[in-house]
């Protein structure tokens, strides 16, 4: 059977990888949700057939669709998008339509589907940046300019953030302000103004830990998880001796022991723990270098896109998945502090998997824009 045209034109290897990503998400879902969808569910397979419907089929349906825009329908919409993003940020704060999950009041509940725009808005801010710092630069925005390009990207950024803060999802905040960086670094803002950002990030980040006795406490268990190993040390000594009873090879694919009630939040961010111990060092880091293909294969694109708008976009999204990952990943090894923020493609969640799937999809749709020398490169 012949590859639909419009994949033909785009990147198939990034396409291959993010698809062998989402199937090895679907896998290891199914073995580490098991036994905590039969216990609340009485079906060892609830949240992998939630995760098929609220998040695989919906998007594919985005990916392809994004795939297949004209680009400057995406050019144009990015503004669009944020606004329509922020709309749904602040609904999430009125009672009655905001739900509270695991300590954040950050789903949206509208009758027939619950759901997180605190995901739609990561896209809605990378194509709104993109296209303010291109399409609509010659009107009212220049990179190194104060008055035309600092403060407004702040003042852009800094809503952003602040609404998200007040659900509060501090792990969200560091994905949505590792974007707005990354994309102002590739689109020229000048250094000063780079470090006043990131010292104003710094006395946020500081001021918003002080705030909340639970960060204060995610902090000193990350600094000294022996201090209180039955409190908020148990989660980070629990994840650290699920990966390590994994050894080289594991213990076999749906024989973790953790995952029986012993790690919490087994399906969203301590997934990776469970999937180390059960197939061990060797293949854990077979895991590790596909995820990493997969942001590479974005930069990539990038690197070898012929318009600023694509490689603003490019970078945005590669910068998302990529301090995802690691921010997540890193917790669970113990290198960083607990953010409970999920695994891209891989943790339960519909609305996440749908998005990163759209995303995808974008990535092909630009892919399709690089030059001819660039495709011989690959």
């Amino acid at each position: 059977m012949r590859m639909p045209r419009f994949l033909q034109e785009t990147d198939t290897r990034f396409f291959a990888a993010v698809a062998l990503l989402v199937a090895l998400g679907l896998i290891f879902l199914s073995s580490v949700s098991a036994p905590l969808a039969y216990e609340r569910y009485g079906s060892r397979s609830y949240y992998l057939v939630h995760q098929l419907w609220s998040g695989v089929l919906p998007g594919a349906v985005l990916l392809v669709l994004a795939a297949r825009l004209r680009r400057p329908v995406l050019e144009r919409c990015g503004l669009w998008a944020l606004a329509g993003s922020v709309v749904l940020l602040i609904a999430v704060l009125i009672p009655g339509l905001g739900v509270t999950r695991g300590g954040a009041q950050s789903w949206l509940d509208i009758g027939f589907v619950t759901f997180q725009p605190a995901e739609l808005a990561k896209v809605g801010l990378i194509l709104a940046l993109a296209s303010w710092a291109t399409v609509r630069r010659p009107l009212w925005f220049h990179p190194k300019a104060w008055a035309r390009g600092f403060l407004p990207f702040l003042g852009v950024l800094g809503g952003v953030l602040g609404i998200i803060g007040l659900q509060p999802d501090l792990g969200t905040m560091l994905i949505i302000a590792a974007i707005g960086v990354a994309m102002a670094f590739v689109g020229g803002m000048q250094l000063r103004h780079l470090g006043l950002l990131a010292l104003g990030g710094i006395a946020a980040l500081t001021a918003l830990i002080a705030a909340a006795p639970y960060r204060v406490a995610r902090l000193t268990a990350f600094l000294h998880p022996e201090l209180d190993p039955q409190g908020i040390g148990y989660q980070v000594n629990q994840a650290l001796l699920a990966v390590g009873s994994g050894g080289w090879f594991g213990v076999g694919l749906g024989h973790s022991r953790q995952k029986f009630a012993f790690l919490p939040e087994v399906i969203s961010d301590s997934i990776f723990a469970i999937v180390a111990e059960e197939i061990g060092f060797i293949f854990s880091l077979a895991f590790l270098a596909l995820i990493a293909y997969v942001i590479a294969r974005v930069l990539r694109n990038a690197m070898d896109a012929t318009d600023e708008f694509d490689r603003l976009v490019l970078v945005g999204i590669a910068a998302w998945w990529g301090v995802q990952s690691v921010v997540n990943i890193g917790a669970m090894v113990g290198m960083l502090p607990l953010t409970g923020l999920p695994l891209p493609f891989v943790s339960s969640g519909g609305t996440a998997l749908a998005v990163s799937l759209g995303a995808a999809g974008i990535v092909l749709n630009l892919s399709r824009t690089r030059g001819t020398a660039a495709r011989h490169r690959r």
